[in-house]
């Protein structure tokens, strides 16, 4: 296993930086023992702290986290091999190589682009990336020749090819192709005809935007398709559609604000969101964006563990649990597991800030049950599991074992 882990990384790049100890945590507002316990590795932060942090050292956050992740038993995987065929797409987006087979008819490649959409949010890139290379460039030349509507409907579907790449790239660390990937969601959704799918483009924008720590430029980005979806709504009287992109955006507002340590901002935002779940009444996944009462529940979580505040969201996780007659909440069937597995590699990490080590290896081992490719490829999962492996004073193999299987 590596020896690095976030915090080793953060110190190297400071003391490049001729950065004291107390003038990087003051600027990242936070305590400098504090600080010093990330440095040391006995505390894991959390994404949005990894995203100060590497604004105040002007660097990028994958400079910390240590993405690409190509070393050890990545080497081996064969969704690493599909990384150059889909730079030269996109880089060719406008001006694609010729096909040696004509492209196949639209309504064939819309039903595979469907397949690649639930290999997505189940988590499954090692299927999906060897699809996404062919699919594109067959998708792009109809756009290029089909007229009127079916040259719309086929930049629609490229518009979800690319988002596609975009969330391949970014679950495997490569943050510029994924930046290239939305660009190109962007471009095809302009030319879709479709307003809402312009919406879910300059969403994305804004995800890259939080990750990087630009919280005002996302803010005001967010706060403008809200405005938009309402503008699009016939009469006030919203689609499932508009409801769910909506809500959507609210969520990741939430985020932000949990983020950028505004608790109450964040906690105004996930109160309009639950509104708007209300109104839905049921998880959907309209636009890919798996909205409902379920997703808001896990964002609620999130904002939490965001803020720092991970005894309340542990706390809140056991209020839901009473409902359901559990000891914990436990999250309904059917949700995309890649969010499932997202939601307990948060609560992983909440649990080994509280001190539970057995609850946060307990959470990774069910966050890798339900989707293993995204469990191993987070970042967040191989932080935590080098930090059990180093807090581990019994040597348990199987500790050891699920680190070594992380690459950390």
């Amino acid at each position: 296993m590596t020896t690095h882990h976030v915090g080793q990384r953060i110190r190297e790049v400071r003391k490049i930086r001729q950065f004291s100890v107390r003038k990087v945590a003051t600027d990242v507002r936070i305590s400098t023992s504090l600080l010093e316990k990330i440095e040391s590795g006995d505390r894991n932060p959390s994404s949005g702290l990894v995203a100060r942090i590497a604004k105040v050292l002007a660097v990028g956050p994958d400079r910390l986290t240590g993405q690409p992740f190509t070393g050890e038993a990545e080497t081996e995987d064969q969704v690493q091999a599909v990384i150059p065929e889909l730079r030269r797409i996109l880089l060719t987006y406008d001006n694609p190589d010729d096909l040696l087979t004509a492209p196949r008819p639209l309504a064939v490649l819309a039903a595979e682009m469907d397949h690649v959409t639930q290999l997505r949010q189940d988590g499954q890139y090692v299927s999906m990336g060897p699809l996404l290379p062919g699919l594109l460039a067959e998708l792009t030349h109809i756009a290029f020749t089909a007229r009127g509507e079916e040259q719309q409907r086929a930049y629609w579907w490229l518009a979800r090819g690319f988002r596609a790449t975009n969330s391949l790239a970014h679950k495997l660390g490569y943050h510029d192709l994924s930046l290239t990937a939305v660009e190109r969601v962007h471009w095809a959704a302009d030319r879709s005809g479709d307003p809402l799918m312009q919406v879910t483009a300059a969403y994305l924008r804004s995800g890259a935007m939080i990750r990087m720590g630009a919280y005002g430029s996302a803010r005001r980005l967010l706060e403008g398709l809200e405005q938009e979806v309402e503008r699009l709504a016939p009469e006030a009287s919203m689609s499932g559609a508009q409801l769910a992109v909506q809500g959507a955006v609210l969520l990741k507002l939430a985020i932000l604000e949990a983020r950028d340590g505004r608790p109450e901002q964040a906690e105004q935002r996930l109160a309009e969101a639950r509104a708007a779940a209300g109104l839905l009444g049921t998880d959907t996944t309209h636009y890919e964006m798996s909205f409902g009462p379920t997703n808001v529940r896990i964002h609620e979580v999130a904002a939490m563990i965001d803020t720092g505040d991970t005894e309340q969201a542990l706390a809140r996780l056991r209020e839901w649990g009473a409902e359901q007659d559990r000891t914990e909440w436990e999250l309904p069937r059917g949700i995309a597991k890649e969010r499932a597995s997202h939601h307990h590699i948060d609560v992983a990490a909440a649990r080994l800030a509280e001190g539970d080590r057995q609850g946060a290896f307990a959470d990774l081992s069910v966050a890798r049950g339900i989707s293993p490719v995204h469990t191993r490829y987070h970042p967040t999962t191989r932080h935590t599991a080098a930090a059990l492996v180093r807090l581990d004073r019994r040597s348990d193999d199987s500790i050891a074992g699920f680190a070594r299987w992380t690459g950390a």
